[in-house]
């Protein structure tokens, strides 16, 4: 019985980390936010998935005439940063197959614990949460 045990783990886990490495393969791309306002660039940054902010739909900031910048983020030194290439996430793989880690909302200026769960090709649950609140948003690959 050992023995099979022995052959069914070395069958089976090189198997579990095949699909981690297609999965991570599978969010590398640009994602439009559900409020079609953002593209989120996703790429590989060493053992983790990271997202940043690649495009905004509304490049102007209507009160100042410039690009938006991060003024609600509650760092004071880094409420001048462009909003445009802030990097949102930087999500690891956990225990349970899944790409967790802090997600930043400049909406707000506050981190959030997230996850991202695929949904199909095409489609990621984005996850974000503060203690035992949580909410979702579904992003849309863009082509």
């Amino acid at each position: 019985m050992t023995k099979f045990l022995c052959r069914a783990a070395a069958i089976v886990l090189p198997l579990m980390f095949a699909v981690s490495a297609a999965n991570a393969e599978e969010l590398i791309g640009a994602w439009l936010t559900q409020d079609k306002d953002a593209h989120i660039r996703i790429v590989k940054c060493g053992n983790a998935l990271c997202g940043t902010v690649a495009w905004l739909r509304d490049a102007t900031d209507p009160k100042t005439g410039k690009p938006p910048v991060d003024d609600k983020n509650p760092n004071v030194s880094l409420r001048s940063r462009p909003i445009l290439g802030i990097r949102i996430f930087a999500m690891e793989l956990d225990a349970t197959n899944s790409w967790t880690g802090d997600i930043y909302n400049s909406d707000d200026g506050k981190l959030y614990k997230g996850r991202l769960s695929p949904r199909g090709d095409n489609e990621l649950e984005v996850q974000g949460c503060m203690g035992s609140l949580c909410g979702f948003e579904t992003w849309t690959r863009t082509k």
